[in-house]
């Protein structure tokens, strides 16, 4: 086992780097950084990058991403649209601000967005010269730890994603990996300890001003209503440079576990351990526990477990789908969180043509599908059913019938599915047909 865990992670690495330079920015990394990736530099750390961050190129590069991610207004309340009609004297603002290391961000604007289950998730929204200048930083280094990174983790980073783990954790379970550790860190990214993620970062990097740069984004105030205060921990969620810091942070899990053997599958903080028997997924937990506590961070108590999951009760749940007895499952709360999304757009006194309702709920339900298609097909006949019942409820309230749902007979024999079919409703049973025989 000693003798081949070198080899494994040679080759996992040596594949991301062949893949790097497809999305490398080739106008901040030249031919000749891209060959001291590829070749190594002394020490195995990167010096002066600094003057990559504040180049104006770099800049401008950055501010075309961040303007075309969109995005609300931070704290001092300077939209995109405002910063388009001045971008030119601002990026040169902070192009020379950056130089003379004059640069201090501004404090983040707490918002909050709903979570299932009637819960929000607290979100940061740091002001758009502050993203700018995180995006030109990840620009600059998301390729020295990509380089570093392995194919066990997918969340948040360049031509990976959901789908990629899915398949992999499909795949294991076909290999009879079948008893799984669920691991879920309890609040990860407003736990994230500051000086063990530096220390990360300075085993890389040794240009003191871009550390200190990104320092001041970790200790960035945080503005809520009327108060204001300095975290001590954590990477707030919606700033650009957090999920690559999330990720830097949990490498030493991803190298740890893959030198003892596990076949783990990692998105962001949400991970799984997949195992052939119980014994080896009880031990595969022990080393995560130790692994969390010496990092300080927590294991959910109630949303980590250990279990079968060929065994009704004992599955698993992963990006939005649930794992069990051989079968593959919309998570509840995604479900619920789909037909919240319908609910929203077939409010019974929603105005608009029926034809432009349809056209509206679409995208949502191709969307949907597209992400979905592999869970077990039940699911969809269910959903489609609900979607016809909202859109027959909106005719029926327009016909003046106020107490009916769209779920009687006679609403459905007055509005049968053909209508909508005519209509040209989406509906995900028969888009499922239709992949199962191409298949």
């Amino acid at each position: 086992m000693q003798k081949q865990i070198p080899s494994v992670l040679e080759t996992t690495k040596q594949g991301i780097k062949i893949n790097s330079k497809e999305w490398i920015e080739t106008s901040i990394w030249t031919k000749s950084m891209l060959r001291a990736l590829d070749n190594g530099v002394k020490g195995d750390i990167w010096f002066s990058l600094i003057d990559k961050v504040y180049s104006l190129k770099t800049l401008k590069i950055a501010w075309k991403q961040v303007s075309s991610n969109k995005g609300s207004a931070g704290i001092d309340k300077m939209s995109i649209k405002h910063f388009v009609a001045n971008e030119d004297k601002y990026l040169n603002e902070l192009h020379i601000s950056l130089k003379n290391k004059t640069y201090n961000p501004k404090p983040v604007k707490r918002v909050y967005i709903p979570k299932a289950g009637g819960k929000k998730r607290p979100l940061g929204i740091p002001v758009v010269k502050d993203r700018i200048v995180q995006t030109a930083i990840k620009l600059v280094i998301e390729p020295i730890f990509e380089n570093e990174f392995l194919d066990v983790s997918y969340g948040f980073r360049p031509n990976r994603g959901c789908k990629d783990a899915l398949r992999r954790v499909d795949h294991l379970l076909k290999a009879d990996y079948t008893w799984v550790v669920d691991a879920d860190l309890q609040s990860y990214f407003d736990t994230i300890p500051h000086d063990k993620l530096m220390k990360h970062l300075k085993m890389k990097i040794s240009d003191q001003t871009l550390l200190d740069l990104i320092q001041k984004y970790l200790k960035q105030d945080i503005v809520d209503n009327l108060k204001q205060w300095t975290p001590i921990a954590g990477t707030p969620q919606g700033a650009v440079l957090s999920p690559l810091l999330a990720n830097i942070y949990l490498h030493p899990l991803d190298v740890m576990l893959t030198e003892k053997g596990y076949k783990v599958v990692r998105y962001a903080d949400d991970f799984v351990i997949l195992c052939k028997s119980e014994k080896e997924a009880k031990k595969a937990f022990q080393f995560i526990k130790e692994w969390t506590q010496q990092a300080n961070l927590s294991l959910h108590p109630d949303k980590t477990h250990i279990g079968n999951s060929l065994v009704k009760g004992e599955g698993f749940e992963f990006l939005g789908y649930a794992f069990e007895s051989k079968k593959r499952y919309v998570r509840k709360k995604s479900l619920k969180s789909f037909r919240d999304k319908v609910k929203e757009k077939t409010k019974r006194t929603r105005s608009g043509s029926l034809n432009e309702i349809i056209a509206d709920l679409n995208p949502i339900l191709r969307g949907w599908f597209e992400y979905f298609k592999h869970a077990f097909n039940p699911t969809f006949k269910g959903n489609d059913g609900f979607v016809r019942r909202r859109l027959r409820a909106i005719l029926l309230k327009r016909n003046k019938k106020r107490r009916s749902f769209g779920r009687s007979i006679n609403a459905h024999r007055q509005y049968p599915n053909s209508y909508f079919a005519r209509l040209g409703l989406f509906t995900s049973y028969e888009a499922w047909v239709v992949a199962s025989e191409s298949r």
